[in-house]
């Protein structure tokens, strides 16, 4: 049954009725498409955290062990990595045989707040400071914007300062609040006064695991906690 309005036909009865299955089967594909991994080309993890917690070095270290290669220059001077640095096709292998391959995203240290006056402290020009806070801050940037395309996360804090701290929360926060899986990681687990429980007291509702991305210490382990969570 159908009647005209305009050029438009509208219809009721059994076209609705069709109508209507037809939307269910299109929301049941759409959600095996979003909960599934079929059909997916890569899978997108993203090492999050504020500046100097170790993120390149990890992201080196994930690299070289993996590919051969490094990815991302290391300095004591804050936000050294001032843009997204990708690695692509890294392949990780679990003790058990299962394997992953992944694209590895190196972010920018998020922070509140980028004063060039950081970067000065560390030996560097006020216009040279100038530039490279204007760069953070566009890296910062493009590292909240890459929260839409990331699978999963690895956030990583350094296990020898207080990690319960304004721009730590604001990152948990913001993952959580996109629902994107995240394994916490207390870093510099070698270094005297590192306090890795800390890290577990700041966030109870995520699995942590204690490493030293310098020395290359549970780096196995962090391997085979990607795989039993995303493969």
């Amino acid at each position: 049954m159908a009647y005209r309005k305009g050029n438009s036909f509208y219809t009721y009865g059994t076209d609705l009725v069709l109508t209507g299955v037809n939307m269910i089967k299109r929301l049941k594909e759409l959600f095996n498409n979003l909960f599934t991994d079929s059909g997916k080309d890569d899978i997108g993890i993203g090492i999050y955290g504020p500046p100097n917690a170790g993120k390149s070095t990890l992201a080196n270290q994930i690299s070289k062990d993996l590919t051969g290669d490094g990815m991302s220059d290391v300095s004591e001077v804050p936000h050294e990595t001032r843009a997204v640095e990708k690695k692509e096709k890294v392949n990780i292998e679990a003790e058990d045989g299962r394997s992953l391959e992944i694209n590895l995203l190196d972010m920018p240290g998020i922070s509140t707040n980028v004063d060039f006056k950081d970067f000065t402290e560390h030996g560097l020009e006020e216009e040279d400071a100038k530039g490279r806070a204007k760069e953070a801050t566009k890296g910062i940037v493009e590292a909240i914007k890459y929260l839409d395309d990331v699978d999963a996360c690895l956030v990583i804090f350094d296990a020898t300062e207080d990690p319960y701290t304004q721009v730590n929360v604001t990152i948990i926060g913001n993952l959580e609040a996109k629902d994107i899986p995240i394994l916490v990681l207390a870093n510099k687990v070698d270094l005297e006064g590192a306090e890795p429980e800390r890290v577990r007291d700041a966030f109870p509702q995520h699995p942590v695991l204690e490493i030293s991305a310098k020395e290359g210490t549970n780096i196995d382990k962090l391997y085979e906690e990607i795989i039993e969570r995303l493969s």
